[in-house]
């Protein structure tokens, strides 16, 4: 198999690491930003090893520092951290282990494993992911992103308050918007953010609030979280502080209470006593959430800016005597325990999404900031039909 680059990767903290390089800087005598604080990854000892043991990866994005991560074991037993770079990466949808679905900044790609069984790229990746369509959005503010059942990318389109997918012709199709949003129009009202999907159909979305005029979100973040049954064309649940990652698994509707920094389940979606029942507290602004077996995997974030202070989380931090952090936590569905974690500290502050991808221990993906997905040349089998 080709050799996507000359040495090994280099090392970093916690494992080994294939990172893209900076992006060109500008032309010549262009002033330079200052130098970012280094970022350092820490980990729970046994974090490789459970990824290792279960044959899954972690993939996780960060829309502040347009980081795609993935998290693997490494062959020595560590812990193997692929970094890329793709601007305002932030929804992530795994339809099988040979493809990945990742919102951006103006696209939505889809990324496909060009890996044979038993290949490998630099005697080390076993799946390597490459974007082979890209659908050209413009900046929509794309959120939570799926994929339905006959095959269509879905995303949520925030700026304009709808589920849509991509045109052949146009940005987007707008395919469903909440009851309340009186039109389609560049105008994030609600902050329409997370998306449940179910056997390729959508069904639960969570927004910040049900405000119909251009930034009303805002004034609403601490007790106008809403969860919307797609299907029924209704609100089924308020009085959420700032919901994200709405998530179905095992039975029950799974979301994080992000204001409040809790993980929970939505109950009594059968009998119409709808309620929000927290499981665990994670110290950070929870968003990303995905399910292996017995564990749940939650993304956190440091707070930023106004949009997430005078939270209840602040309360939270403060009794647990606790400083926010940037990473992932895996929660013990069984204890409420966090089992194993991921903790980014530096000039990453701030993570989206994360899914698991099953079946893949060592993956890594290519991006366009690098010449490496320029000499990566694969092909199909000659068919003689033409």
């Amino acid at each position: 198999m080709h050799r996507l680059s000359d040495g090994p990767p280099s090392e970093r903290e916690g494992g080994r690491n294939n990172a893209a390089e900076p992006e060109d800087a500008g032309a010549a005598g262009a002033p330079q930003e200052p130098e970012a604080p280094p970022v350092k990854y820490s980990m729970s000892p046994g974090l490789s090893g459970f990824l290792g043991s279960n044959q899954i990866s972690l993939a996780i994005s960060s829309y502040q520092s347009g980081k795609f991560y993935l998290l693997g074991q490494n062959k020595d037993g560590g812990l193997l951290v692929d970094e890329r770079l793709f601007r305002k990466a932030m929804g992530i949808a795994v339809p099988d282990k040979d493809t990945l679905l990742l919102a951006t900044l103006f696209q939505i790609m889809t990324f496909k494993n060009v890996l044979g069984p038993e290949q490998e790229v630099n005697n080390l990746f076993d799946h390597c992911y490459v974007p082979r369509q890209i659908h050209v959005t413009g900046e929509l503010d794309a959120h939570d992103v799926g994929q339905l059942a006959d095959g269509r990318i879905v995303f949520v389109n925030t700026l304009y308050n709808c589920l849509a997918t991509p045109s052949e012709t146009h940005s987007f199709t707008p395919i469903w918007k909440p009851p309340f949003i009186s039109r389609i129009m560049k105008e994030d009202r609600c902050h329409l953010n997370g998306l449940a999907m179910e056997d390729g159909v959508p069904r639960y979305v969570t927004a910040v609030s049900k405000s119909d005029t251009i930034d009303g979100w805002r004034d609403r973040r601490a007790d106008g979280g809403i969860v919307i049954d797609v299907q029924k064309n209704e609100v089924v649940l308020e009085g959420l502080s700032m919901p994200h990652s709405p998530r179905l698994y095992n039975g029950k509707l799974w979301l994080l209470n992000s204001g409040t920094g809790e993980l929970g389940w939505v109950d009594g979606l059968e009998d119409g006593k709808v309620e929000f029942k927290p499981f665990v507290f994670c110290p950070g602004f929870v968003r990303g959430l995905a399910f292996h077996g017995n564990y749940a995997f939650v993304g956190l974030s440091k707070p930023r800016y106004e949009r997430f202070e005078g939270l209840a989380l602040d309360d939270r931090l403060r009794e647990a005597d606790s400083e926010p952090w940037c990473g992932v936590q895996v929660i013990d569905l069984s204890s409420g325990t966090c089992a194993h974690w991921f903790r980014i500290d530096g000039a990453i502050g701030e993570l989206y999404d994360l899914a698991i991808v099953r079946g893949v221990i060592r993956g890594m993906s290519l991006s366009f900031a690098t010449n490496e997905i320029m000499g990566l040349i694969t092909h199909d089998p000659l068919t003689e039909a033409l």
